[in-house]
């Protein structure tokens, strides 16, 4: 996979497909990223047990980015970091379909460099 041509679109597509619901999206993009990626992904979720509890807040930490989404009862905020050895140097603010744009970029980036990486992302994809 390369962070160029159809496989940055199909990927971007996949990620974006459910923004219509914003309160779906949130759970479904948590579902797929904690099953492919398990180790990276830090999910945290609010409720009374036994009662659904939403996702509010995401974070998926690839490379030297830490992707994060904060959901409010489906009002979505979404930033990117920039690490250095673990530290956050900057922070943007982004829009919704530019954090995936970035996030699906950084995937493919990292499927680039790791076998285990490729296959989790294509298991996502469900190729």
């Amino acid at each position: 996979m390369s962070a160029d041509g159809l496989e940055l679109d199909i990927l971007a597509g996949s990620l974006r497909a459910d923004t219509g619901d914003l309160k779906a999206f949130v759970e479904i993009l948590a579902k797929k990223l904690d099953d492919a990626f398990p180790n990276r992904v830090q999910i945290q979720r609010k409720g009374m047990p036994g009662r659904p509890r939403p996702v509010v807040h995401l974070e998926l930490t690839l490379g030297e980015s830490r992707f994060e989404l904060d959901n409010d009862k489906g009002q979505v905020a979404t930033r990117q970091r920039r690490l250095v050895r673990g530290i956050a140097l900057s922070t943007d603010e982004l829009a919704l379909d530019a954090w995936i744009d970035q996030l699906s970029e950084a995937l493919i980036d990292e499927a680039g460099r790791s076998q285990a990486d490729r296959i989790a992302l294509e298991r996502m994809l469900g190729s």
